[in-house]
């Protein structure tokens, strides 16, 4: 909430890395099991955190997102502030045994993912 982004930017050496988990409220809620609207509450988060001035980026998990996805989540971003496009993080779902089990489980297929071993050099 607005209290905390301001309690945060007392600290002089603090960089927030806000998860959004996916590029919409429907990935979200798929990925998370939340319900959708609370996909706003990340995005309202990164709001709070720059108008107090608090250094700090988006992730987002993209092994589900259709490039689409990313793109109209790059624009919500730039609305918020020119930055948040230009500074997201790029995460990808790395299939480790137990992380392939769930997925399984909960009927969720990837479209990008690595397994160990084959992770590029530029997600390390």
């Amino acid at each position: 909430d607005e209290r905390y982004a301001k309690d945060l930017s007392e600290f002089k050496n603090l960089h927030v890395r806000v998860s959004l988990k996916g590029t919409n409220p429907q990935e979200f809620s798929r990925l998370t099991g939340a319900k959708p609207e609370a996909f706003e509450l990340a995005l309202k988060a990164l709001k709070n955190l720059l108008d107090q001035g608090v250094s700090c980026h988006p992730a987002v998990m993209l092994s589900f997102s259709p490039r689409e996805a990313l793109v109209n989540l790059k624009r919500r971003l730039e609305e918020l502030d020119p930055s948040l496009p230009r500074n997201l993080e790029e995460e990808y779902v790395f299939l480790y045994p137990h992380v392939e089990e769930r997925l399984k489980r909960a009927g969720i297929r990837p479209l990008l993912s690595y397994h160990p071993g084959q992770i590029p050099k530029r997600l390390r």
